[in-house]
C-alpha cells in the first residue's frame, strides 16, 4: 500500500484516483480501510475513492503513543493535503465519524459534504464502559483470544463468516497496539454542543440493531447537524452496516453524493 508521512505517523491508504469528486473513507475502531470495500466498488469511476488505515489499525506504521480523534481528524487531513485534495467528502463509521466530524469543526473550509454511519457525537456510555475496560485489560493481557475476540467481531459485525476474517486479522495486531487507541476511544471528548457550527450537507445511516451505538443516537445526530438531509434505517444492520448490508446503504449514499452541488 501507499504511504504518507502525516504528523509523525506513516499512513497507510488506497487511492482510487481519476477526476471524480474526492470521497475519504474513515474505518471504525477495530477496523482497516477495508471496511470499505462495498462502497469503494460503488463509486468506482464516478468518484475518487481514498480509505485509510488509522493510528494503531491496519497497515499504518502508528508510534504508540496517546492520541485524540482531534489528532485523528488532523490526520485525515494531513492526509487529503498529502494527495493534493482540497476538499472532499467526508465519511466515516463509527470512530472514523468521530473523527469526520471534528475534521469538519477544524477545518469546514475542506469539507465538503459528511456521511456518518453507526457514530454519534457523545461520549462512551457509562453503564458500558467497565465492561469495554476489561475487555481493554483482558487484550492487553494475553492477547485477542478466541472469546474475546468472538464477542467484539458480535458487538462490531454479527456474521459468522466476516467475524472470522476480522479476527483473523486482530490476531496480527500488536498486543500493545490496543492501548493508546482504545484510551482515546473510551475518553474521548463530548461535540454535541459543537454540532449547529456544522453547516455543510450531512447523511447518517444507522443499523437497526446496532449493539454498540443505539440508532436512536444517531437520529440525534441527524436532527442536531442544521443541515442532515435524513438518517437511513439500515434494517438488521449491525455496527458495521456499511459492510454487512451493503445493499441498503451503496443506493442512498449514491444518490445523497450526486446530489451535492457540482465544486467550482
Amino acid at each position: 500500500m501507499p504511504y504518507a508521512d502525516v504528523n509523525g505517523q506513516r499512513i497507510r491508504y488506497e487511492d482510487s484516483g481519476g477526476e471524480g469528486p474526492a470521497v475519504i473513507f474513515s474505518h471504525g475502531f477495530l477496523m482497516d480501510h477495508e471496511m470499505f470495500a462495498p462502497q469503494v466498488q460503488a463509486l468506482a469511476g464516478e468518484f475518487r475513492t481514498i480509505a485509510w488505515d488509522e493510528r494503531g489499525f491496519g497497515e499504518t506504521e502508528f508510534d504508540g503513543k496517546p492520541f485524540t480523534y482531534w489528532d485523528s481528524a488532523a490526520d485525515c487531513l494531513g492526509l487529503l493535503d498529502h494527495l493534493g485534495v482540497e476538499r472532499a467528502v467526508l465519511a466515516g463509521m463509527s470512530q472514523g465519524g468521530f473523527l469526520s466530524m471534528r475534521a469538519a469543526l477544524t477545518a469546514p473550509e475542506r469539507v465538503r459534504a459528511l456521511v456518518l454511519m453507526d457514530t454519534q457525537s457523545g461520549t462512551e456510555d457509562p453503564e458500558q464502559l467497565p465492561a469495554y475496560r476489561q475487555m481493554q485489560a483482558t487484550w492487553e493481557e494475553v492477547g485477542p483470544v478466541e472469546g474475546l475476540a468472538n464477542a467484539i467481531a458480535d458487538l462490531i459485525i454479527g456474521d459468522p463468516e466476516l467475524n472470522a476474517v476480522w479476527t483473523a486479522k486482530w490476531q496480527k495486531l500488536p498486543r500493545e497496539s490496543w492501548k493508546a487507541p482504545s484510551d482515546c476511544l473510551f475518553e474521548r471528548d463530548d461535540i454535541t454542543s459543537r454540532l449547529g457550527e456544522i453547516s455543510c450537507p450531512a447523511i447518517v445511516f444507522h443499523g437497526t440493531a446496532d449493539k454498540s451505538i443505539e440508532i436512536e443516537l444517531g437520529e440525534k445526530l441527524c436532527s442536531d447537524l442544521p443541515a442532515c438531509v435524513g438518517l437511513v434505517r439500515v434494517e438488521g444492520g449491525p455496527h458495521a452496516a456499511n459492510l454487512t448490508h451493503a445493499d441498503q446503504v451503496n443506493g442512498p449514499l449514491l444518490d445523497f453524493l450526486r446530489s451535492l452541488p457540482a465544486e467550482g
